[in-house]
């Protein structure tokens, strides 16, 4: 059962029989994200939390931000796992009176609770039994990688109503679709959105105090034929640029968005009259999320971007294309046509991987005595004019990788999200709804970028070394560039691919 036990030796986190501990708050992060609208605590944020030793139940210490008086929330595993809530009380207390009230409830003799008549029991991700597992899947054992098993089963748990066959699924062919919908579970209620499953489709149901609400359908960009994601070598990038940018990858982002929007989610009844967007990640080829942002652009802007010298310096100029390359005429530019309309906005992000599950939480801090994990990619420039992303090596479990994230103490769900809105929407998306993403807004006819953190990184590559291995350094990386067909004058800075010599 490697997806808990170990990660406890792994952090380091001392057990004592009978006593409340200190819960990490960064841990309580992970659990909090089981609540319905995961870290929105408003007015009554925790100030510490606590455990009981065998970790079967939680408690937070609350205060008012404006009377100062304290709270309580307590939680409890189920026998399945999954965590309810026991107590929730803001604004009650002293703190010596809130504290009495934790200190019982972590330190009672108390096994799991029983799943609630009429809901169904969980079931257990890690149950190997029946199928075979996927390449996939089975790296998730590798020492290396059990904190991220562990984070995967935590956001499992925290799924409000995932589907009878979430777990197989994810066992299985399905992975990465799966690995998807606990990704963007996380980001949302890490950003304090009210998240449902009420209805089989689509995937979620989102709300917050500020923004309204969406209906969001998760889908993942998948190959004409499977391969073995474990074991198989990278694609190449395509080294010509209106290739990369309307070839194959474009095609088929085409293909899958337009699969989603014959369903007719947009049309259902208890979606008609709101926003609704599609969030995509992509697997359609070995390694292709590295460089494939560029071709869902193209796509639905319907622009290329060529790079061109003019009077000694290097400048970016549009060009309208009406359709895609390949063997079909498929248009491009989705948000510039009629069917684009019910579509509010396309949700992107290209840190759908096994890495972001173990980044997380290895940037919590804590000894990785046996490896480490190393971020290297491109942050984007947003100096007016740059044209090339701003190359960058870091460990993820150091204080300058964690600068990069302010305010939270760690790598956040959100880091990577960005949100396409489409200028031409019958019922646009509020920005406010997902206030931590990244927004590409259509305003005084183009589209400006509004992002939350300072930093945001176009592309990446996570290495896992030893733990005494050398970090590599910016002068180590050799980036590969890709083309204009007609000039060959090089790439815009979106696309280049970090590799170590």
């Amino acid at each position: 059962m490697f997806f808990f036990a170990k990660e406890m030796k792994g952090w380091n986190i001392p057990i004592e029989m009978d006593a409340m501990d200190p819960l990490p708050s960064c841990m309580f992060d992970v659990f909090a994200l089981s609540l319905p609208r995961g870290l929105a605590f408003g007015e009554n944020p925790p100030v510490s939390a606590w455990r009981s030793y065998d970790w079967i139940t939680i408690g937070a210490l609350t205060r008012n931000a404006t009377t100062n008086r304290h709270g309580v929330l307590t939680m409890r595993r189920r026998v399945d796992d999954v965590w309810a809530v026991l107590r929730w009380e803001d604004d009650a207390f002293t703190e010596e009176e809130a504290m009495a009230i934790l200190r019982q409830v972590c330190d009672e003799t108390a096994g799991r609770i029983p799943v609630p008549s009429g809901t169904k029991r969980r079931p257990s991700l890690p149950d190997f039994r029946g199928k075979e597992l996927s390449g996939i899947f089975k790296l998730l054992a590798h020492p290396s990688r059990h904190r991220g098993a562990w984070m995967l089963n935590q956001l499992y748990l925290a799924m409000p109503n995932p589907d009878d066959n979430w777990a197989s699924d994810c066992r299985t062919e399905n992975f990465h679709s799966r690995l998807w919908e606990a990704l963007l579970l996380a980001s949302f209620r890490e950003q304090g959105l009210l998240v449902t499953q009420d209805r089989p489709s689509p995937d979620f149901h989102v709300s917050n105090r500020k923004g309204g609400e969406a209906w969001v359908e998760a889908v993942t960009a998948n190959p004409a034929e499977r391969y073995d994601h474990a074991n198989t070598e990278e694609a190449p990038i395509p080294q010509d640029r209106r290739e990369l940018t309307l070839g194959t990858a474009a095609v088929r982002y085409a293909k899958t968005i337009k699969n989603k929007l014959d369903k007719g989610y947009a049309h259902m009844p208890h979606v008609a009259g709101r926003p609704f967007a599609i969030a995509i990640a992509d697997f359609h080829a070995p390694g292709s999320m590295v460089w494939s942002r560029a071709a869902l652009l193209g796509y639905l802007s319907g622009i290329y971007v060529r790079e061109l010298e003019q009077d000694g310096k290097r400048v970016a100029v549009p060009e309208v294309v009406e359709t895609l390359l390949g063997e079909q005429p498929i248009p491009a530019g989705l948000f510039s046509t009629p069917e684009g309309e019910d579509l509010s906005a396309v949700i992107f992000s290209n840190a759908a991987t096994l890495a972001k599950l173990s980044r997380v939480p290895v940037s919590f801090g804590g000894p990785t005595t046996d490896y480490r994990y190393v971020r290297i990619g491109e942050f984007a420039d947003f100096t007016p004019g740059a044209l090339r992303g701003i190359p960058f090596s870091m460990d993820v479990n150091s204080d300058e990788y964690r600068a990069l994230w302010a305010p939270y103490r760690y790598e956040p769900w959100t880091a990577e999200m960005e949100v396409f809105h489409n200028p031409n929407a019958k019922h646009p998306i509020n920005p406010a709804l997902f206030p931590e993403a990244t927004h590409w807004l259509p305003i005084d006819g183009i589209m400006d970028c509004k992002r939350f953190y300072e930093h945001s990184i176009l592309k990446s590559r996570t290495w896992i070394l030893g733990a005494d291995d050398r970090i590599p350094t910016v002068d180590d990386l050799v980036f590969q560039e890709t083309h204009d067909s007609t000039n060959h004058t090089g790439d815009d800075g979106t696309i280049a691919e970090a590799r170590v010599t």
